[in-house]
């Protein structure tokens, strides 16, 4: 296996292309157990039909874990946006349009969206009686079964030479409300202080999935309390300023 050639690099860990394959080696205190199940959703997601790059292996690399999966070569909306900001509209028409083509999967054997919000609520840091209202407001809105990514963002969509998209990194995804998907995809716009493509990006969302704005933000509180157990100090000083159970205007 050769790991000469770094694609990208992330924290805890790092992602090498071998020829025709993708290998992303995780650090050694990496959980095992995410691992796995980030393989166990690749598998899970594949057989949805949509376009990912295929599962071909999980195993140890210098006594660290290892994820092998297909190399698709390309560049990702973020690459291409960044190359051609006088597409930015196009590239983010494309960007909803691969969401909402995604949306409309299923892969029933995923973790439920639900249960992983409310798992993660119940992790935060919050006080009893945020949560107790956090968890009043997830159990209010509809429990559906589409596929959701959890990350999704342009530098998770390679578009092929031949103008295929791929989704990428799976480790997140679940099955649930497409309307948290959407407001997870809005904040890593505002994390990466682009707030003006996010509220772009929420209107087109909006406007192609034909779904109330307002909608989608009910669930803004419930995804940026779930995000922050995890986040570092920064992202989770940002995400708890959204943990504010009242109406959006």
């Amino acid at each position: 296996m050769n790991l000469d050639n770094v694609i990208a690099e992330r924290p805890n860990k790092t992602v090498y292309r071998d020829g025709d394959a993708a290998v992303k080696v995780f650090s050694e205190d990496y959980s095992k157990s995410d691992i796995l199940n980030e393989a166990l959703n690749i598998a899970r997601v594949e057989q949805s039909g949509i376009n990912i790059p295929g599962l071909r292996a999980v195993t140890m690399v210098d006594g660290k874990w290892a994820i092998v999966y297909d190399y698709v070569e390309g560049k990702t909306l973020a690459e291409l946006m960044a190359e051609n900001p006088d597409k930015e509209d196009e590239y983010l028409e494309m960007f909803v349009d691969i969401q909402l083509s995604m949306h409309a999967k299923q892969a029933p054997l995923l973790k439920k969206l639900w249960d992983k919000m409310a798992t993660k609520i119940d992790a935060s840091s919050f006080d009893a009686t945020t949560r107790y209202e956090l968890r009043a407001r997830l159990s209010s809105l509809p429990k559906h079964h589409k596929l959701c990514h959890g990350d999704f963002n342009p530098s998770n969509v390679v578009i092929t030479n031949d103008g295929t998209p791929y989704i990428l990194d799976w480790a997140h995804a679940t099955q649930g409300n497409a309307s948290a998907d959407a407001a997870r995809t809005y904040m890593l716009f505002c994390l990466h202080g682009n707030k003006e493509l996010a509220d772009k990006y929420l209107k087109l969302f909006c406007l192609k999935s034909d779904t109330a704005k307002q909608y989608v933000q009910k669930w803004f509180p419930i995804v940026a309390a779930s995000q922050s157990v995890k986040g570092n100090e920064e992202e989770r000083e940002f995400l708890n300023s959204w943990v504010d159970v009242v109406e959006y205007e």
